[in-house]
C-alpha cells in the first residue's frame, strides 16, 4: 500500500490504520514523490489525497493510467467539491472519500482494492 498525502496528520493517521490492518505502507508527501520512487510500479492500493500542492492526485492517477498502470486507487479529500467528485467517478478510481471518513469505509475499501470479501 501506498499513501500519498500533503498533510502529514492525516498521512500519518491512515498508515497507523492501515498498519493495524496488517498491510505495510509506504508514505507519501506528494504525488511527484511518489511518481519517482520505486513503488510506482510494485503497489497493491494506492490511497491519495486529491488536493495537494503541484500535481493533484487524480493528475496523478490519470498519469499512471497513461503510462499503462494503475493499481486500485481510493482518494481522499477534505473539500470534494461537486467538480472533483464528478473527475473522480469517471477517473475508475474505486471511490472518493471525504475526510474525516470512518475507519470502516476505509477499511472496506482497502479490502474491495486488495480482493477480500
Amino acid at each position: 500500500m501506498s499513501i500519498v498525502d500533503d498533510d502529514e496528520g492525516s498521512r500519518l493517521a491512515l498508515s497507523n490504520l492501515v498498519r493495524s490492518l496488517g498491510f505495510q505502507v509506504r508514505l507519501y508527501e506528494s504525488a511527484e514523490e511518489f511518481l519517482t520512487s520505486a513503488s510506482v510500479v510494485d503497489v497493491a492500493c494506492l490511497i491519495s489525497d486529491i488536493c495537494m500542492p503541484g500535481m493533484s492526485g487524480i493528475d496523478m492517477y490519470e498519469y499512471l493510467l497513461a503510462q499503462g498502470y494503475a493499481p486500485p486507487t481510493i482518494f481522499v479529500s477534505a473539500y470534494p467539491t461537486p467538480s472533483l467528485q464528478a473527475r473522480a467517478a469517471n477517473s475508475d478510481a474505486l471511490v472518493l472519500l471525504e475526510k474525516p471518513y470512518p475507519a470502516a469505509s476505509m477499511t472496506h475499501w482497502l479490502s474491495v482494492a486488495i480482493g477480500k470479501p
